[in-house]
């Protein structure tokens, strides 16, 4: 392969030549993979390497964009995980949920797409289903008043957590605590 067939993928971001060759750009020290999508460097700031360890040999680092130092970089599987995680811890605290996905710097239709397309739903819909189950939990688990439990779970009124739970469990929280709770 002849360095303009090189450059040329570079240019293209051909995921094809990934692991074939990594180029490296002078002025900032960095190698990458040919289908990174950082801004295209100039041409005679461009090295080219047949290997990782050539690259890190003289001197280049691994990009944190395209990350050529993993044998499989899957930046959309790492973000839809990273978001789960979030959700799971902070479901039930809006305002810090806010900022813990804030931090991921993803915007909000990029996080609906991607938890959609890896988790086969909505957000909207997993966090209701946490909520759900962390209210069952509390209802049977613990003496707390329903608008307690409620809150906890995260949910911001009364009425929207009994609407939400009939529909997903099939019977008020009441009912569910009555039938369910360990302290009968």
């Amino acid at each position: 392969m002849t360095e303009e067939e090189k450059w040329e993928a570079v240019l293209a971001c051909d995921a094809s030549y990934n692991n074939k060759f990594f180029y490296g750009v002078k002025t900032t020290g960095i190698f990458c993979r040919p289908s990174c999508k950082s801004k295209n460097p100039k041409r005679e700031n461009i090295i080219f390497f047949t290997a990782e360890e050539q690259a890190r040999k003289s001197g280049f680092r691994p990009c944190k964009r395209c990350r050529p130092d993993l044998l499989e970089f899957r930046p959309h599987r790492e973000n839809a995980e990273k978001i789960r995680l979030t959700y799971d811890r902070y479901f039930g605290d809006h305002v810090q949920l806010k900022k813990e996905l804030e931090k991921l710097c993803l915007g909000r239709n990029q996080i609906i797409q991607l938890f959609q397309h890896h988790y086969k739903k909505t957000p909207v819909k997993y966090l209701k289903e946490l909520r759900i189950a962390n209210a069952k939990i509390l209802l049977s688990d613990t003496q707390d008043t329903i608008l307690q439990v409620a809150l906890q779970s995260g949910f911001n009124s009364i009425s929207t957590f009994y609407a939400q739970f009939d529909r997903l469990v099939g019977i008020s929280p009441n009912a569910y605590r009555k039938k369910f709770s360990v302290r009968r």
